[in-house]
């Protein structure tokens, strides 16, 4: 069996390998460069570290650790325009460097690209796969559709955000984990399983995500601490706080202050006085508890789950 770092390398190596038409340069040079980004590449590792649960063959689950891997930078090239987002991962975004009709066409063919990768599994799970598939890109679809929508809306309760980052975050993370299940020839339950682990691992790391905006090391996060409050962005602290204040705190939290820095201080205060960040990492913990049953209910000797405990400590574990 690999370890993550060298399923890392081997979908590396896999992505170099790829070749795309050099015609229109413009259709196609944005995908080679936005695959060349790098990132810890943490989707196809999962699609990988599935297949090995249950076969030696790594390599059978490659084409459709690739799709995985393609459909998400579409995802990202498409998010970032809808963002107006300037980088991604330190570069000009595909966006700003080819402008946004090119970066729209390009994000499509992503689309096809990774339909192309798929095409190239066994036949006898050709159809599990591509139904999987399929399912899952369109719920990261309705995902990023609510979370668009409830950048409007006043009235978002925890359960509709619970559902919103299962779709957007989570249900990725889940399809690649049973998509390399099925490519390896796992049973339904455990693909189920995996499924679930990984849907579980994926809620756990997106209110992760919303604890560290607040209370996370800048340097050790990688990103701007307070962005979600000075954004009044919906995150489980900011809607489990409307649900805890009294009317007077409305104005901290959602009202105008001097400055940036002055309001993520008074929201952050606020937190504090009513434990947020203990009820979020309370929450944050029982989806975590989930996946971890989920996994140690899976048919597999425990040593072959070792790996797969490893990396999921290492997607939560984010600072240090």
């Amino acid at each position: 069996m690999h370890n993550p770092k060298q399923l890392q390398d081997l979908i590396e190596n896999a992505i170099q390998q790829i070749t795309y038409p050099t015609t229109p340069a413009n259709l196609y040079e944005p995908i080679k460069y936005i695959m060349s980004l790098g990132g810890k590449r943490i989707r196809p590792v999962m699609v990988l570290m599935a297949a090995e649960l249950f076969t030696d063959e790594v390599n059978s689950a490659m084409d459709v650790a690739l799709a995985i891997e393609t459909f998400h930078n579409f995802t990202l090239v498409h998010d970032d325009i809808m963002d107006n987002a300037p980088l991604r991962r330190g570069k000009q975004t595909v966006h700003e460097k080819w402008g946004v009709n090119n970066a729209i066409l390009s994000g499509d063919v992503m689309m096809v690209e990774s339909n192309k990768h798929l095409s190239k599994v066994a036949l006898d799970v050709l159809k599990p796969v591509l139904d999987t598939f399929n399912k899952t890109a369109q719920e990261v679809c309705e995902g990023q559709q609510l979370d668009m929508e409830f950048e409007t809306r006043d009235n978002v309760s925890i359960s509709e955000y619970i559902e919103m980052i299962r779709l957007k975050t989570a249900v990725l993370l889940g399809g690649a984990m049973k998509l390399g299940a099925i490519v390896s020839g796992a049973s339904n339950e455990d693909a189920c399983l995996l499924y679930q682990f990984g849907e579980n691992l994926g809620i756990a790391f997106q209110l992760q995500d919303d604890i560290l905006d607040v209370y996370g090391d800048p340097e050790k996060f990688g990103k701007q601490v307070g962005g979600d409050i000075i954004s009044n962005k919906k995150t489980f602290l900011h809607l489990k706080a409307k649900e805890l204040i009294n009317t007077e705190e409305t104005e901290v939290l959602l009202g105008s202050h001097e400055n940036d820095s002055k309001k993520v201080a008074a929201v952050t205060q606020l937190y504090n006085n009513y434990g947020l960040r203990d009820l979020a990492s309370a929450e944050m913990e029982a989806y975590l508890s989930i996946a971890f049953q989920s996994l140690d209910a899976l048919s597999v000797q425990e040593e072959r789950k070792s790996y797969l405990r490893t990396l999921a400590k290492q997607i939560m574990d984010r600072e240090s």
